[in-house]
């Protein structure tokens, strides 16, 4: 086990760890300490990194069998030691880390699961968020400095809350300044601050891309334009020159920081770059929406017209207000107080950033600066992205950083009813071939090969093409003449043309836009429900399709007609089954016979597809393969062929796989498919080994936990289209999930949409009727035996876990999880001594609350709990107390007992409560006649959660629903449902969130999650 810590010395971080086992160091050097991250996720992080060796006073005791030794952190555990703990020098091997690497590091190093960041490098991670934070508010100021008789250029920061400043110094662990002898907690906070907003600020301030001007070489150029250059380079360094004298210079910036501590006026200068001929300044709220199109179709050139940047007056809490210097200067600003100082005075702070202005200011009433197009260029990329980080304002053209150079995309049906728009063309496929032609082209319009070398030849990087401006850059136009290399026309499987448009493009040239024709267009718009005639419900369906279910069904259709297969991840309860149903009838209209589906299902559905069939579409033939009297062999094969529908689960089909695999179906669907998200398990290569004209993958959680899940679904569904498993993990899951790829992201979702109809039901445009859904917390307190048990239980864990190795400790967490959730729950499910119920547990005597209110409203309640044995416990106990039967439905109920509870539960009109165990029960079953929802103990995962939910919050459902979520307050649940909230984003978007996480916290991490808070207990 490795305990990372750092410490800021020297004006760099240092790093080192922490390790636990038997060393032999010299005399003097920490005989724990390693610079060793090799097989770890630091390891890219720390490559190239200096080695040192730093002297550090760190407290230090003695015990026996080991003398004298520095104390293990609070990560590694509590030691015993011999008297009081004394402070002592010990040599400790760390490493100097360049800045960028720096940042990068203290940005991820509270995620890597294989490394625990102590409390040292963790508080420096929160100080790296913090120069983050200053650098995006544009809190920061240019300076510069002499270190070590070298002149430096510098961001600072403005600290304008003294008190957050005094806070974080009081917070600064001791170890973070340990080197050296130690210093005061603010001049190392200072200096860290310092460090961390210069190097965030050159993280987002790029490097000029124009060499210097003409007849200055760039050791020629005054003082003030090397510190500028210094500035945003990679290096902070400034050439010195004969002559030199940076005392002025110095003095100046001092000046301007000291002026910047005081507080801010109302008022900011602003500059806004207009393009030639262009109109005066409109405000946002009376600007279109978007751009005009343009009217010029002329050739690629520079245009050097005249670029103007204006100087204004902005207002700082309210940017609308904006007075253009010219109205000040003519005394039409007399409502603005201090309006001609602010400016002057501003005007004056800015020429540092951006000296091409200074012909502006030798005139008395400066209001703008003219520039060619190569100033106009250095304000795009260079002053305007300093003058912003400094906390001027800053207003650009709308194409700026929008209108760019890429690539694009035509194909062309060979079917000429494809190319008509039929959506039901029935030769087309994956395997049909299409005429293919990429082009360049910036937004809509092409640009031809003439047009791009005479780009190429301008060497200027910001053109006027087709009647737009457009940023050009050596790169861009690099990968550009490369592009046009390439083979650009030709023909290609419909296939690989989407393959070719999910590993399409990149930074530098990225893909812009795809134009397809037909039915091919069709699918690639990701929208055909949506364009496709709608289907009504066939005559032989016993029932009224909604709107949506009819878009559904014709995209069903569609994609069958294509032989593709389709990805229906519709919400729980917008009727997945039914919308499988009508496809089986509407293919059947007109006396035609297609082959059998096969629909495998977990075995909680199968009487649930048995009853609507039977109920929607009596006139199909529908065939249970289930239990041990199921057919084999020639019995098997006659069933099936008398049948249009065959019903089975997954383990059956596991088993039987190689018996199904040889009879031919029409289709095979996967009903809640995310039973294939872990796609190396002979389940998912049994069920995907069984071939079938096309196939249907029915989930409303594709993404549970991790993205590669949703690759398994859609494997299954259309094989090999997102390619081998471990490059979709490098293209997509590993950059979309640790790195938020966006880019990633955007390819991912060209790649699948095709595939997938998803539709919410909280997306009011898909359905209108559906009743509200109240989630509330609950927040219950334990009992002095609970509190007792609690404590008893994180003590040991945390004795345990520091000796553990990284297999144990996961182990650990998660055992100690359990438990708590158990003690949480009721003394008696922990011990299991069969002991007494009332009074020991907070939990259940809310329970018991809750449902008689329930009761006597006259109403239904489905209790959920994830332990088998809590439920077993509970059931009899409610029963007893609210003098009513208590349904209980666990993983151990017979199909047959579970269908007929689920039926008296819908069916009896007397008021009921109905407990149920979240894994048996917590998909596939329709319970609308509850209109109450409790879970009494959390499984952590959303998604989970809200399946679970959704058995009465789904079509059918005319009431009002109340889910309350149990949390007893002051213990793990509280606090981990707080961290659960914190990643509803990520949990709501792309990526889910599972329980596994909380393994990887640190032991002071667990320590913190895991305390028992005063508040707990109750009085």
């Amino acid at each position: 086990m490795l305990v990372a810590h750092a410490t800021w010395h020297g004006g760099a971080l240092c790093l080192w760890a922490e390790r636990t086992g038997p060393h032999e160091p010299a005399p003097g050097v920490h005989p724990f300490a390693t610079r060793d991250f090799a097989g770890t996720s630091y390891e890219p992080l720390v490559r190239g990194a200096f080695r040192v060796e730093l002297d550090m006073s760190l407290p230090s005791g003695s015990s026996p069998g080991r003398g004298d030794h520095p104390l293990p952190s609070a990560e590694l555990g509590p030691e015993p030691v011999e008297g009081e703990p004394e402070l002592r020098p010990w040599r400790v091997p760390a490493l100097v880390l360049e800045p960028f690497p720096a940042m990068a590091l203290l940005q991820a190093a509270e995620h890597a699961g294989d490394v625990v960041p102590g409390t040292d490098l963790r508080f420096l991670c929160v100080l790296a968020d913090e120069a983050v934070r200053l650098a995006r508010r544009g809190q920061v100021l240019p300076a510069l400095l002499r270190e070590d008789g070298d002149l430096v250029a510098r961001w600072r920061p403005v600290v304008d809350d003294p008190a957050r400043f005094r806070a974080l110094a009081r917070a600064m662990p001791a170890a973070c300044r340990a080197a050296g002898g130690g210093r005061p907690a603010a001049e190392v906070l200072r200096e860290a601050l310092s460090g961390l907003v210069d190097t965030a600020v050159r993280g987002v301030v790029p490097h000029p891309l124009l060499p210097p001007r003409r007849g200055k070489a760039p050791d020629r150029l005054p003082l003030a334009e090397r510190w500028v250059e210094a500035l945003t380079g990679p290096s902070p360094e400034v050439a010195r020159e004969p002559g030199d004298d940076p005392a002025e210079l110095i003095g100046e910036l001092d000046a301007w920081a000291a002026a910047a501590r005081r507080p801010s006026g109302p008022l900011r200068v602003c500059f806004r770059l207009a393009e030639p001929g262009a109109e005066e300044f409109v405000p946002d709220e009376l600007r279109p929406e978007e751009p005009a199109e343009p009217t010029e179709e002329d050739a690629p050139g520079d245009r050097d017209g005249v670029w103007r940047v204006e100087f204004a007056l902005q207002g700082t809490d309210d940017p609308s207000l904006y007075v253009p210097a010219a109205m000040v200067w003519a005394g039409e600003a007399t409502s603005v107080p201090g309006a001609e100082e602010t400016l002057l005075a501003g005007l004056g702070r800015a020429l540092r950033l951006f000296p091409d202005m200074a012909p502006a200011l030798d005139g008395p009433v400066p209001s703008e600066v003219l520039l060619d197009t190569a100033g106009a260029f250095r304000f795009l990329r260079q002053a305007g992205p300093m003058l912003a980080a400094a906390g001027f304002g800053v207003l650009l053209p709308q194409w700026a950083g929008k209108a760019r150079l890429g690539m694009r995309l035509t194909t062309r049906a060979d079917d000429p009813e494809a190319s008509s728009g039929s959506a039901a063309s029935s030769g087309f496929d994956l395997k049909g071939m299409v005429d293919f032609k990429w082009d360049l082209a910036i937004g809509d319009a092409a640009i031809d090969e003439d047009e791009l070398a005479e780009l190429a030849r301008l060497k200027t990087p910001l053109v006027r093409l087709r009647g737009q401006w457009v940023e050009l850059d050596e790169e861009q136009l690099e990968a550009a003449l490369d592009f046009l290399r390439q083979p650009r026309r030709g023909r290609m499987s419909a296939a690989e043309a989407i393959r070719a448009i999910v590993h399409a493009g990149d930074e530098a040239l990225p893909l812009t836009g795809v134009d397809a024709d037909g039915t091919f267009g069709d699918l690639l718009s990701g929208e055909a429900d949506r364009r496709l005639v709608p289907i009504p419900a066939p005559e032989e369906l016993d029932a009224d399709l909604r709107p949506y279910q009819e878009r559904g069904l014709a995209w069903l259709a569609f994609m069958d007609g294509l032989g593709l297969g389709a990805l229906l991840a519709d919400d729980m309860g917008l009727g997945k089954t039914i919308s499988v149903l009508s496809l089986l009838v509407h293919e059947r209209q007109g006396g035609a016979a297609p082959g059998p589906t096969l629909a495998i299902l977990p075995m909680s559905l199968v009487g649930n597809w048995q009853r609507e069939a039977a109920r929607f579409a009596p006139k199909l033939r529908v065939h249970v393969h289930h239990g041990t009297g199921r057919y084999r062999g020639d019995g098997l094969a006659e069933a099936v062929a008398n049948a249009d529908l065959v019903l089975t689960t997954y383990g059956t089909a596991a088993r039987d796989a190689e018996e199904l695999a040889r009879l031919g179906w029409e289709r095979v669907v996967c009903d809640e498919a995310q039973a294939l998200k872990n796609s190396g398990t002979r389940q998912a290569r049994a069920v995907r080994s069984i071939p079938a004209r096309t196939r249907i993958a029915l989930t409303g959680t594709p993404v549970e936990n991790h993205l590669t899940e949703l690759w398994s679904i859609m494997e299954f569904a259309n094989p090999g289209l997102l390619g081998p498993r471990g490059v979709f993990r490098q293209r997509f899951a590993v950059p979309i999930e640790r790195d938020g790829d966006e880019g990633a992201a955007l390819a991912l979702k060209r790649a699948t949409q095709p595939f997938i109809l998803r539709r919410l039901k909280t997306d009011r445009s898909i359905i209108t009727d559906l009743p509200e859904k109240q989630e509330i917390k609950v927040y219950c307190n334990l009992t002095t035996e609970q509190a007792s048990l609690y404590r008893a239980t994180v003590d040991d864990m945390l004795e345990q876990i520091a000796e553990a190795d990284e297999t144990k400790r996961r182990g650990l967490v998660l055992a100690t999880m359990a438990k708590l959730k158990q003690v949480c729950n009721h003394p008696a499910q922990l011990l299991k001594d069969g002991s007494r119920l009332p009074g020991r547990s907070g939990k259940l005597e809310r329970l018991e609350e809750i449902c008689a209110e329930v009761l006597e409203q006259g109403e239904k309640a489905l209790v959920f709990t994830q332990y088998a044995e809590f439920g077993s416990m509970l059931q009899p106990y409610l029963a007893a107390r609210l003098e009513r039967p208590v349904l209980w439905l666990h993983g151990g109920t017979s199909k047959q007992a579970r269908d007929d509870l689920v039926q008296h539960f819908q069916n009896d009109p007397e008021p009921s409560i109905f407990l149920l165990s979240l894994k048996a029960a917590g998909t596939g079953l329709t319970l609308t006649a509850a209109n109450h929802v409790v879970h009494v103990d959390r499984w952590w995962n959303p998604a989970v959660e809200d399946q679970a939910t959704d058995r009465a919050f789904r079509i059918g459902q005319t009431r009002n629903v109340q889910v309350r979520k149990f949390i007893c307050v002051g213990t793990m649940e509280e606090r981990v449902d707080e961290m659960i909230e914190r990643k509803k984003a990520l949990a709501d978007s792309i990526v889910g969130t599972g329980e596994d996480w909380l393994t990887e916290l640190s032991v002071a991490e667990l320590r913190d999650v895991l305390r028992l808070s005063p508040e707990a207990v109750s009085d």
